[in-house]
């Protein structure tokens, strides 16, 4: 009996009919067995979306070579990738520690499938940590007039490890609108509010300040615009009025690690789909 290899197959375009039909025939053709399909058409914007797994002695070319003609003359944006396959990231932060710490102890215990060739930082703060982990830990300074050649380096090492996903664990540096382009819907960034309500710095301050009753986190690709890019995940917990800021700022630390790993594994099963400003979460 030929060994079959699960397959999770991710596409978009506009939407129309026979989609569906055209995908599961095309998968019949190479002797697939679906074991999850789902779609979505958006009535905003006229797309469709659909994420299928599926089982099948063919080979990721062959399975490709069937569904090209499929994808080509529905004009989809579509990837074909094996079920479990681990995502390679670089994970960039600063000083905090938390959202980084969750990410690769999730990593290591097998929940969460990435492989971390690099950590980036600003600071030497979190070396420690990437040591114990045993990741290479990349000290890259930042200022207003090194920021080209430290954008740079970072690209160089993406590059360099064939890193298909960064994330911003607590990032404290905006990215340059060049290098946000260059890492559209590759990079997420956890921003430690509740978008869009309390964008830019020291959120949680700016809530209290306001006396909300829920804070939470937002998990997004990283656009040009700072802190509007396409959100993935968001969570939120409650808050009254006897909490000082400083202690939102630490109930809000386990939400952004929660929000952060969900959305980083969605991303890695292949789960999130962009449409325009928004995206589509198979979970």
């Amino acid at each position: 009996m030929t060994d079959s290899t699960a397959f999770v197959v991710t596409l978009s375009c506009p939407d129309r009919p026979g989609i569906v039909h055209a995908v599961a025939g095309a998968l019949l053709e190479s002797g697939c067995n679906i074991a999850d399909s789902q779609q979505y058409g958006s009535p905003s914007t006229g797309n469709f979306f659909m994420r299928v797994e599926a089982t099948t002695s063919s080979s990721q070319e062959e399975l490709a070579a069937t569904l090209r003609p499929v994808a080509e003359s529905f004009g989809m944006t579509w990837q074909i990738n094996p079920v479990g396959e681990k995502v390679r990231t670089i994970i960039l932060c600063s000083k905090d520690a938390h959202c980084l710490n969750d990410l690769l102890f999730q990593q290591r215990s097998g929940t969460l499938p990435i492989d971390v060739p690099a950590i980036v930082s600003n600071h030497r703060d979190l070396e420690p940590l990437a040591e114990f982990y045993g990741i290479p830990f990349h000290h890259i300074p930042v200022t207003p007039e090194t920021k080209p050649q430290a954008e740079a380096q970072l690209l160089k090492l993406i590059a360099e490890h064939d890193a298909e996903l960064t994330v911003l664990a607590r990032y404290m540096q905006v990215l340059s609108n060049d290098l946000c382009t260059e890492l559209n819907g590759k990079a997420i960034n956890i921003h430690h509010s509740f978008l869009p309500s309390f964008k830019g710095a020291k959120p949680y301050h700016q809530a209290h300040a306001r006396g909300v009753k829920i804070i939470g986190a937002t998990a997004h690709y990283v656009t040009a615009d700072l802190d509007e890019g396409p959100i993935i995940e968001q969570e939120v917990i409650r808050v009254d009025h006897a909490r000082t800021a400083a202690q939102f700022v630490q109930m809000g630390r386990d939400v952004e690690g929660r929000t952060l790993a969900q959305a980083v594994q969605w991303h890695a099963e292949h789960r999130v789909l962009l449409d325009g400003t928004r995206t589509v979460v198979f979970n």
